[in-house]
């Protein structure tokens, strides 16, 4: 039984000096504290993430509304009250908010007091967050967001996330060793082609290039340079974000309109011409037709992944499972809004043989939630950014000190 006595609000600032909500719960033995991530390529169909548009305090960004809610909605209905478990906690939000959207409340006002709900849980059982979710742990294969493009970066990348994958690297930490050394082995090559190593929003380099297929070249003379094998250590994975360049039922790519027929023609043959084991967002949000056509063509070699398509919904999701239209969700917390939530979808997405991708948002904070998330629910793989950038590494450093737990 959890009986908190307390919360505090307080409006931090998140990785891109954006303002975003965090939320601290008081029982009589102990506190914690949740931190809510924000997203730059946000989708359509998301829960909404409540801002103040003010425009006088921080550019409309603000996030005071949220913390009222807290305040004066959701407070009074916890405080000294018993709740036994996660689904009668998010369950009392859900019907505080009453929308489909979370647009009263906003989703990032429940998403801090859901995380904080299960912190707390965790913490009054004396369990670790990650053993509170499930007895079957497994720590995730890191998709490493090296070179940063589309909305993540001030680049002329069209495609938003080019990512490293260890995946035939057995031990979590010389997984992590691995993308760190290419990574390094990176920057020194665009340094030698006097190519900028500034980074982007995740943390990956974001330099000017002539073309996508030239992000990847890179990528494979960097896995080289650091004495990795390129398609049996490493792979790559993209995260496309097509939405976010497709306007009026044309793809804008590498500077030209293309048709969804066009559009399509070249993503089948960055699959065919690279080891690219994962590609996310493909297509536009609503563009379930082609998501299916790339599934039966390639779903059986690589995961065709459901991000602004499915936002962590279960309904989106089962419109896909029935539609066959990828085989692969990527899970976002604020996507959705409650830890319930996220739950079920990633319950739903392993019922049906989907693979799940546990993701940060381009707006981090040092919150490490997704680190214990993405090992509690065994979910193989997670999402969190390049290894630069203390947003980024607080998951992968939580993930280490994790596997020396579980290491004994």
């Amino acid at each position: 039984m959890i009986k908190i006595i307390d919360l505090k609000v307080l409006e931090i600032l998140d990785s891109r000096g954006n303002p975003t909500v965090q939320v601290q719960f008081f029982t009589d033995s102990n506190n914690v504290t949740s931190k809510v991530p924000s997203g730059a390529s946000t989708g359509i169909h998301e829960a909404l993430e409540l801002r103040d548009q003010n425009p006088k305090r921080f550019n409309g960004k603000g996030v005071m509304k949220a913390l009222n809610n807290i305040i004066e909605v959701i407070k009074p209905e916890i405080l000294n009250k018993d709740f036994y478990t996660q689904e009668e906690f998010d369950a009392l939000l859900l019907k505080l908010d009453g929308t489909e959207n979370k647009s009263n409340l906003g989703a990032n006002a429940m998403l801090a007091c859901s995380m904080a709900f299960a912190r707390l849980k965790a913490l009054e059982s004396s369990q670790k967050l990650y053993n509170s979710f499930s007895s079957q742990l497994s720590l995730p294969t890191p998709m490493v967001n090296v070179l940063n493009g589309g909305s993540h970066a001030d680049n002329n990348l069209d495609i938003q996330e080019f990512m490293i994958v260890p995946n035939g690297i057995e031990e979590f930490p010389e997984k992590i060793r691995a993308v760190a050394e290419i990574f390094q082995s990176l920057k020194s090559i665009l340094k030698a082609q006097n190519l900028v190593t500034s980074v982007g929003d995740e943390g990956g380099f974001a330099p000017n290039l002539d073309s996508n297929h030239q992000a990847l070249d890179l990528l494979k003379q960097a896995i080289e340079k650091a004495g990795y094998t390129l398609g049996s250590q490493i792979n790559f994975a993209l995260d496309v974000a097509a939405s976010e360049f497709y306007k009026d039922g044309k793809y804008n790519y590498e500077g030209k309109d293309l048709t969804k027929e066009e559009f399509y023609n070249k993503m089948a043959d960055l699959v065919n011409n690279y080891p690219i084991i994962s590609i996310e967002d493909p297509f536009s949000e609503d563009d379930f037709e082609s998501f299916t056509k790339l599934t039966q063509e390639f779903g059986s070699k690589i995961q065709i992944v459901g991000d602004d398509l499915l936002v962590t919904n279960i309904e989106r999701l089962q419109k896909a499972i029935d539609e066959k239209a990828c085989n692969a969700i990527l899970i976002k917390l604020n996507q959705i809004g409650t830890v319930t939530e996220t739950l079920q979808a990633i319950e739903l997405a392993k019922e049906n043989n989907f693979g799940v991708i546990i993701s940060h948002r381009s707006g981090e904070t040092e919150d490490t939630f997704i680190a214990d998330l993405s090992v509690g629910m065994n979910a193989g793989q997670i999402k969190t950014g390049s290894v630069s950038r203390s947003d980024r590494v607080a998951k992968y450093n939580r993930l280490l000190q994790i596997n020396q737990e579980l290491e004994g």
